[in-house]
């Protein structure tokens, strides 16, 4: 669960300097858009084992909610890990709740984008004489959705809820959880999961107050 959960923080992180991109105007984002649909097989690898990461990270995710059910008797009991107090925080009491949150932000997120409007449908933009998605023309519009951007904004709240969980208690199901290293993780949680979800919010923000729909 750990290895598949860091393995989508590093495309989230990914995806958010890909996003950045945005504000260059649309010829860059959509340049760079085209060239990665130009990537065949290789998108499509990436594609796979997100994928396979994603359902992986979902069935532990249910089998441990399972196996917790199974041990109610012991919920009362103090939680400890490695000799240090259980840090429960509403990240950590909530993750399946953002978890399923975030699954359904995805398929929203992808049937908006990747499998939205293109140019069959008028977004298109010529660059370097080919005819490619105008992918930055569907952003903007859909960012000048007030209820999509309050959406956005919700879940991404909740993405960094879960990051910031999430990322620690990765390291600490390594054996990386010791009295010296683990404020140092817990806090680095905190801010890997803050500057996601603000770098991702400020894009819609932005978008919706600021730029021509």
């Amino acid at each position: 669960m750990a290895v598949t959960g860091l393995i989508w923080v590093i495309f989230v992180m990914v995806h958010l300097v890909e996003n950045l991109l945005l504000f260059a105007g649309p010829e860059p984002y959509n340049r760079y858009a085209h060239f990665l649909v130009s990537l065949g097989p290789l998108l499509w690898l990436a594609e796979l084992i997100l994928l396979v990461a994603l359902v992986a990270h979902v069935t532990a995710a249910i089998s441990l909610v399972l196996e917790n059910r199974a041990a109610r008797p012991q919920r009362y009991v103090k939680l400890r890990s490695k000799g240090e107090p259980s840090k429960r925080t509403f990240a950590s009491m909530s993750m399946i709740f953002t978890g399923l949150t975030l699954l359904l932000f995805l398929i929203i997120h992808l049937k908006t984008f990747k499998y939205g409007p293109g140019i069959e449908q008028g977004y298109v933009q010529v660059i370097d004489g080919k005819q490619v998605r105008d992918l930055h023309r569907l952003v903007t519009e859909t960012f000048h959705n007030p209820i999509y951007v309050i959406w956005y904004v919700f879940a991404l709240v909740f993405l960094g809820f879960h990051v910031r969980h999430g990322f620690w208690s990765a390291f600490q199901s390594w054996g990386a959880a010791h009295p010296r290293y683990t404020p140092i993780l817990y806090s680095l949680g905190a801010l890997v999961g803050v500057a996601l979800a603000v770098g991702f919010i400020f894009i819609p923000i932005w978008f919706y107050f600021f730029v021509g729909g």
